[in-house]
């Protein structure tokens, strides 16, 4: 209920300011018969009442004309005062009000200013046209400190909006920060997961194919060749699908153990991955220097596909039936090179060095720290070569002699 009424007196502001100003008037009245202790009033009350409901009046415009409003409520002010009135905060309440306005809206050098003026001037004139028999400590203390007052109460409720409003905007940042690091994050993911489909797909598609054409070869004259390439062509269409149940099991959500998807094949595996492309033609030589060192799980994956897509695009773009990989260890780094002598097949073959394939390996390579090049070798032939950082070694066997 008070949040309703708060707004809907934020939604009304001339109407607040029209009852701040009867309150004030109704406030200020009093102050035109306040008189020293033991003095009777020398002059008539109607003068301040006048000045009064001046400055009541005023005050509607102490929203959008904050600086306007204070400098004609010093003038009152000053007049009510030069007639003989004493300062009160009576008296002073609509000026007081305004200075509030003006500390809230405007800087504190533009409050201060006006306000240590108008102390200087209300001063001034208290001395000047004042009663002699009114306690100089009145003339001096009482405007300072009722114009001090509200400019200080004004300044202090400025800079609280204004630390809020930093709060505020600072927690929006954050979420907006959040919001956009989560969207990245899953377009990484999606990325991530588009390539290892198209690894997945090319990969086994590639063998599959080249086998299904091997067998519609050897059928009539190497019957039992062919019963051996349909054996292999089965095995290669078996892990297709396991590796694309396992990588489309990363878009599911759930907690079932048996939909979880299984382990992610690193160079652990590198010996089958080699392997598998035999039934394709391809005999492919791995060497290995340096001593093994082991990779985080992202960079052994990357490594992996990354040998993948490379074998395959051999497969369908060099004209050749050898190809070797080598890993090159070094103290903080592997280096895997993928190569073969054959030149590329002229009917239909796409430039190697084009499409999504090394496009893919490059963004892995990069994904886990690492690059990536890959360009025709002088002799003949195409050479694709990785670097990807190693686990740091162990502090004990780091400082080992």
């Amino acid at each position: 209920m008070i949040d309703s009424l708060q707004r809907s007196l934020r939604s009304r502001p001339l109407l607040v300011d029209a009852a701040l100003a009867v309150v004030l008037f109704a406030w200020s009245f009093p102050g035109s018969l306040i008189t020293i202790p033991g003095r009777a009033p020398g002059i008539p009350w109607w003068p301040g009442v006048l000045l009064t409901g001046v400055s009541c009046a005023v005050l509607l415009r102490r929203r959008t004309r904050p600086r306007t409003t204070v400098a004609l409520l010093l003038v009152s002010a000053t007049a009510t005062i030069a007639l003989g009135y004493l300062v009160t905060a009576l008296l002073l309440g609509p000026l007081m009000v305004a200075l509030h306005s003006l500390a809230v809206r405007t800087d504190r050098r533009t409050a201060n200013t006006y306000a240590f003026t108008g102390i200087a001037l209300l001063i001034g004139t208290a001395l000047i046209t004042g009663p002699g028999s009114e306690p100089l400590v009145l003339k001096v203390l009482s405007p300072a400190f009722w114009l001090l007052l509200p400019t200080s109460l004004g300044t202090v409720t400025r800079l609280h909006r204004a630390y809020v409003e930093a709060v505020q905007a600072r927690a929006e940042h954050a979420e907006r920060t959040r919001e956009e690091e989560a969207r990245h994050r899953v377009t990484e993911e999606r990325m991530r997961i588009a390539r290892d489909l198209h690894d997945v797909v090319a990969h086994h598609l590639v063998l599959a194919n080249i086998q299904a054409g091997t067998v519609a070869r050897f059928l009539r004259t190497r019957p039992e060749e062919a019963e051996r390439i349909v054996a292999e062509l089965t095995g290669t269409t078996s892990s297709a699908l396991r590796e694309l149940k396992a990588t489309v099991g990363l878009l599911r959500d759930t907690n079932d153990p048996e939909e979880l998807p299984e382990s992610t094949p690193g160079l652990a595996e590198l010996p089958e991955l080699t392997s598998s492309f035999a039934g394709a033609g391809l005999t492919v030589t791995v060497t290995a220097v340096g001593e093994p060192r082991p990779l985080s799980a992202g960079a052994d994956l990357s490594a992996y596909r990354i040998v993948q897509e490379a074998l395959t695009n051999v497969t369908k773009h060099a004209a050749t039936r050898t190809a070797e990989v080598r890993l090159a260890y070094s103290h903080d780094r592997l280096s895997i090179s993928i190569t073969n002598d054959g030149s590329r097949r002229p009917a239909n073959s796409p430039v190697p060095n084009s499409g999504y394939g090394l496009i893919g390996m490059r963004e892995r390579a990069r994904s886990v720290g690492g690059k990536l090049h890959a360009l025709p070798r002088a002799r003949g032939g195409f050479e694709v070569v990785t670097e990807l950082p190693l686990e740091p070694r162990p502090v004990e066997e780091s400082a080992a002699p």
